[in-house]
């Protein structure tokens, strides 16, 4: 399984009940992609063993049911250990709403990669999550109540919360930067061929 097929693979997965001929041209295209970069792998070689962490949303990224998609990447040494493109589960009302969802996802993975690395002797501080959302990052960073946010489910608060005790450092990262842009979205004929 590669990273750069994560979001493709999501989306016509969801058809497997029912596909017509255009899901079927889909995942054909998906294996043409894969056997012409049968060669390529996913790489490590940094010298620095520190987790990194990524995630982007997609806000109405779904146009059949107005969901937005989640997509978040984690590296160690420089190579992809975990990955995500899905569905969120529940409709977001804004784009900073899907971008903090995502964000939820996003750091209780996080917690579990520094909890597994932690079982295996190496002890990670504080995990860097960028983020491409600045209004995503407020809402992480500020406990304040906010009257365009107190309709946001409880549980994506979680957030602030291990931004708070210091499990998880959100960071601001420019779009063109972030690596989850191929998890949240298609990308163009010319990359994916």
């Amino acid at each position: 399984y590669k990273t750069d097929i994560a979001q493709a693979v999501r989306a016509v997965s969801r058809y497997m009940a029912n596909p017509g001929g255009e899901h079927w041209n889909a995942v054909k295209r998906i294996l043409r992609y894969i056997k012409g970069t049968s060669d390529a792998a996913l790489c490590y070689g940094g010298s620095e063993f520190t987790v990194k962490g990524y995630v982007d949303s997609d806000f109405v990224g779904d146009l059949d049911k107005r969901k937005s998609i989640t997509g978040y990447v984690f590296t160690l040494v420089e190579g992809a250990i975990s990955w995500v493109s899905k569905l969120q589960t529940v409709v977001a009302l804004s784009t900073t709403e899907a971008e903090y969802m995502a964000a939820t996802q996003a750091c209780k993975e996080a917690i579990w990669i520094q909890r597994l690395l932690e079982e295996l002797g190496y002890k990670q501080e504080k995990i860097p999550l960028f983020c491409d959302s600045q209004s995503g990052l407020h809402i992480a960073r500020n406990p304040a109540f906010h009257s365009r946010t107190k309709h946001i489910s409880i549980q994506y608060y979680f957030v602030r919360e291990v931004v708070e005790d210091g499990s998880v450092d959100m960071k601001k990262i420019h779009t063109k930067e972030n690596l989850t842009d191929a998890l949240t979205k298609s990308i163009n004929t010319d990359k994916f061929l």
